[in-house]
């Protein structure tokens, strides 16, 4: 049987945290054994918002694939490539644009959440307004079956469904297949400031690359039970970073529920509890962190990684849009 085919990414806006391998790259990692996985650096999305900066961008697509390596996606397995090296991807969003209304994209819930996040009101950018369609045009370029996203995200793929049936119905032919989210078990991480997510843009992260001593700062000084004034006070577990993440890394789950359990009842300090997760977070991250320094030593090797990844990605999605293009009675050439 074919494998399935799985398309995923992230935005090269800087390196990756503990919140994108919880989300996303432990999912990756593992999916890429039995099923045809191509993983995108979106640079061309990431202009979407950071126009003005573009050495950001270019800088980023080295730091997130070190990140790619580091946690263990193999080029053997998957095929990581840059999204503008694909020049396809802009040419199927163009024609998207001509089967989706200017009213339902302004009311994509995810693209009005993130439009709120930026303070983005009318100087919003159009090329921000219409980063479903590109995402749509990635997804459909490969032919994906399954995108891994988090929940927030789902609206995208309702959106990219929507459509590939509007493509496949215009044009009388079922070129273009539909996908289905797959969400992880635990979606997403709170900031270590007890924000309801871990993100770049807004500083409380936990970065893959960040070195023992600052992940020892970061953890010392992360929320936790703001009621928890006094050791023997009774502590809240639920919405408790410190916990969260102790579920999320820690493998000895009875040592972890002993210590919920002590929390709850009183006599348990936060630094007790963060000692521990400061433990489990060095034991996981030292051997990425050693990884990531070993490929960081020949960065021309990684971008030639990207670079092939690149032209077997071209060709894939050079192959659907030329079927595209057949439907669409644009096939002059052939």
């Amino acid at each position: 049987m074919a494998k399935k085919r799985i398309l995923t990414g992230d935005r090269p806006t800087g390196p990756l945290h503990l919140g994108h391998y919880v989300g996303s790259l432990k999912n990756r990692v593992e999916l890429q054994k039995d099923c045809d996985q191509f993983v995108m650096i979106a640079d061309a999305q990431a202009l979407t918002d950071n126009a003005d900066n573009p050495t950001k961008v270019r800088e980023n697509v080295l730091e997130v694939a070190l990140d790619y390596l580091a946690v263990g996606l193999d080029p053997k397995l998957s095929t990581l490539f840059i999204q503008s090296l694909i020049p396809e991807l802009p040419e199927m969003t163009l024609y998207f644009l001509n089967l989706v209304t200017w009213n339902r994209l302004k009311h994509n819930p995810t693209v009005k959440a993130e439009m709120k996040q930026k303070g983005f009101e009318e100087s919003c950018p159009a090329g921000f307004v219409i980063y479903p369609v590109s995402q749509a045009a990635d997804i459909t370029a490969f032919k994906a079956e399954i995108v891994p996203v988090g929940e927030d995200q789902l609206p995208m793929i309702e959106q990219t469904n929507e459509i590939v049936r509007h493509f496949n119905n215009t044009y009388k032919k079922q070129v273009l297949v539909e996908a289905k989210a797959l969400i992880p078990k635990i979606a997403r991480l709170p900031g270590i400031d007890g924000g309801a997510k871990m993100s770049k843009s807004l500083g409380n992260c936990i970065y893959l690359k960040d070195s023992s001593d600052v992940i020892a700062k970061k953890v010392k000084g992360m929320y936790t039970d703001p009621g928890h004034l006094r050791v023997e006070d009774p502590g809240k577990v639920e919405g408790n970073p410190v916990f969260t993440y102790l579920d999320a890394f820690d493998t000895d789950l009875s040592a972890v529920e002993e210590l919920k359990a002590h929390y709850q009842r009183g006599g348990l300090g936060d630094s007790v509890v963060k000692k521990r997760l400061n433990e489990v977070l060095q034991a996981f991250l030292e051997p990425i962190r050693t990884r990531r320094e070993e490929f960081a030593k020949d960065p021309q090797e990684v971008m030639n990684i990207l670079l092939k990844g690149s032209s077997a990605a071209a060709e894939v999605a050079t192959s659907t849009l030329k079927e595209m293009k057949k439907v669409m009675f644009l096939d002059y050439r052939s």
